[in-house]
């Protein structure tokens, strides 16, 4: 007997080590009833002014005397400008990776009076500096920060080190993010509350030795993380129709399934209140159980691998774009490893392309010349004169090293099976679409052509490039195949194919495995000691390296496809 289907579950969650608190009141009830120095730290994209009028309203139901100082009065002008503003001469579209840190906006160590009695409350990003009593952390998910920036809902004060001024997408992406992140990182290990302030008037917390616990006892277990939709010109409608997503705006070009600088990890019980804990920290507190011994030497903290949907079913091509080659990468955006990518065709409509490297009779100068005329004159390009197109057939991979021009075409479901790297779509054309606002989206093809493989042509693209798979193992009713390898793609992506009658045992050896159901009603992944998560269809699952043996059963009465990968051996 197979275990029933369900459908996709928008939000998963795991249970918490501890009693999530809901509101202000229940939050400072934690409070001890001496003299406190109390920081309130997080990212820059955040109602600071809110959180401390929440704060200070629920201490004056409890008759607490309180005084506030907020950190960023005390961030130096000089500095700000010089570390957060970017200069005349600065890409219009790509900064580098920030490499400051938090304690760098101030003019020296940031010193504060301690109160005789009651609490002060410290505020604002980089709080924490100032030797605190406790270390809150307030969180807002980043889907949220891009939101703000993008809709003006924080007209100013959106970015790090700029209080007084609007907000811009480039400094949060390059500036904000990792600054904030190196810093959350580093204080993760003393933090005493952290708060999910997604909804401010009533924000989630969790005491800070049951998030340690949560996350460690999750370190050991597949987890999923919570996914999201957002909307692009060119989205399309499948993951509305299919999965069941309502698009904010109009459709559902990029899913966030697992996207690890952005993703985060729900818990809580079912029926109560829920914290979203940042899915990076699995990485940080735990690295070798999550990521395995020798990922973590190679990667560091940083999880390599992302999962995420492309979606263009109703909708139109994604621009033409490369991604920036290893050392153009390290030297000029400041990142370790580059954005090597795959496409896997999950779904397609009939006569749905893919357009993926350059025809043999290509010319770079004059595909250059054309790109630079389009963009001046809004004159369109001819894509299929320059690049080729190859059908999207369900279950084939492409596979995209950096430097390789390449966009899906219309009518297609991506599963986009990349490098961590995200940000860096360097784009030739873009079909001369405007953006929400009625502007043409910017083009970086200026970085394009700098980072464009000339050597990525002809039938060499199909036989590199396009590959059929390959048996690498297999038992009784199931087989795991290579879908496609490169030398330089740091990754591999595998299929684990079953047709229901035997479970499959696979091990993660060592380094984490990730999941993804492409075809039939779903499994369920048991662990060897016992542990079962169930995964419906389209759904994404990291196993912890940690986790060693595992099996997955099909779910219902159809075969299953699971598409894995996994960082290849050094």
């Amino acid at each position: 007997m197979h275990p029933e289907s369900r459908p996709y579950e928008h939000r998963p969650r795991y249970p918490a080590a501890g009693a999530v608190a809901t509101g202000w009141s229940e939050a400072v009830a934690s409070l001890p009833a001496r003299p406190v120095v109390l920081a309130l730290d997080g990212p820059a994209a955040l109602d600071w002014d809110e959180a401390a009028r929440g704060i200070t309203a629920a201490l004056r139901e409890r008759s607490t005397g309180t005084a506030v100082l907020d950190v960023r009065a005390r961030w130096s002008p000089e500095a700000t400008e010089r570390l957060c503003v970017p200069g005349p001469d600065a890409d219009a579209f790509i900064l580098p990776l920030a490499g400051f840190e938090m304690a760098d906006l101030f003019d020296g160590p940031l010193s504060v009076e301690r109160p005789g009695t009651g609490v002060l409350l410290v505020f604002g990003p980089g709080a924490a500096l100032c030797s605190p009593d406790l270390v809150w952390w307030a969180d807002l998910p980043k889907r949220y920060a891009e939101r703000a920036v993008a809709s003006g809902a924080l007209p100013v004060g959106v970015n790090l080190g700029r209080p007084h001024t609007p907000g811009e997408l480039r400094s949060l992406f390059y500036t904000d993010w990792p600054v904030a992140d190196r810093h959350r990182d580093a204080l993760v290990h003393r933090i005493d509350r952290w708060i999910d302030v997604q909804d401010p008037q009533a924000p989630a917390s969790l005491d800070g030795e049951a998030v340690r616990t949560t996350l460690a006892g999750l370190a050991r277990q597949p987890v999923r993380t919570r996914p999201y939709f957002n909307s692009t010109p060119w989205g399309g409608q499948w993951a509305a129709d299919t999965l069941g997503f309502v698009p904010e705006h109009g459709n559902t070009a990029l899913g966030y399934e697992l996207i690890a600088p952005e993703a985060g990890v729900l818990v809580g019980e079912d029926a109560g209140p829920l914290v979203e804990l940042p899915f990076q920290l699995l990485c940080v507190l735990h690295p070798e159980q999550f990521l395995g011994a020798d990922v973590h030497r190679r990667y560091g903290t940083s999880f390599p691998i992302r999962f995420d949907y492309l979606d263009t079913v109703g909708g139109g091509n994604l621009s033409l774009h490369c991604h920036p080659r290893e050392r153009y990468m390290r030297e000029t955006f400041g990142w370790p490893y580059t954005q090597h990518e795959t496409y896997y065709i999950t779904a397609s409509d009939p006569g749905a392309q893919v357009f993926l490297g350059l025809r043999r009779s290509t010319d770079a100068d004059t595909l250059r010349k054309e790109v630079e005329a389009s963009a001046t004159h809004g004159t369109p390009l001819r894509v299929e004169d320059h690049v080729q197109t190859f059908p999207a057939e369900p279950g084939q991979l492409f596979l995209i090293p950096a430097g390789t021009p390449h966009a899906s075409g219309a009518g297609n479901l991506v599963l986009e099976i990349s490098a961590t790297p995200y940000l860096y779509s360097l784009r030739f054309y873009d079909w001369l679409r405007r953006s929400t606002s009625g502007v043409p989206r910017p083009l970086s093809h200026r970085h394009a052509f700098a980072n464009l493989d000339t050597a990525r042509s002809g039938p060499e693209v199909a036989r590199d490039l396009v590959q059929r798979p390959r048996v690498l193992r297999e038992g009784a009713g199931w087989r795991e195949e290579v879908l496609g390898d490169l030398p330089e793609m740091f990754y591999a992506v595998h299929r684990l194919v079953l047709d229901g009658t035997a479970p499959a045992d696979d091990d993660t050896d060592g380094r984490f495995h990730i999941l993804n159901v492409v075809d039939g009603d779903g499994v369920v992944v048991e662990t060897a000691d016992g542990r079962r998560h169930d995964l419906a269809f389209a759904e994404t699952l990291t196993v912890p390296a940690s986790v060693g043996g595992y099996r997955l059963h099909t779910v219902g009465e159809r075969p299953a496809q699971v598409v894995k990968s996994l960082v290849k051996p050094s």
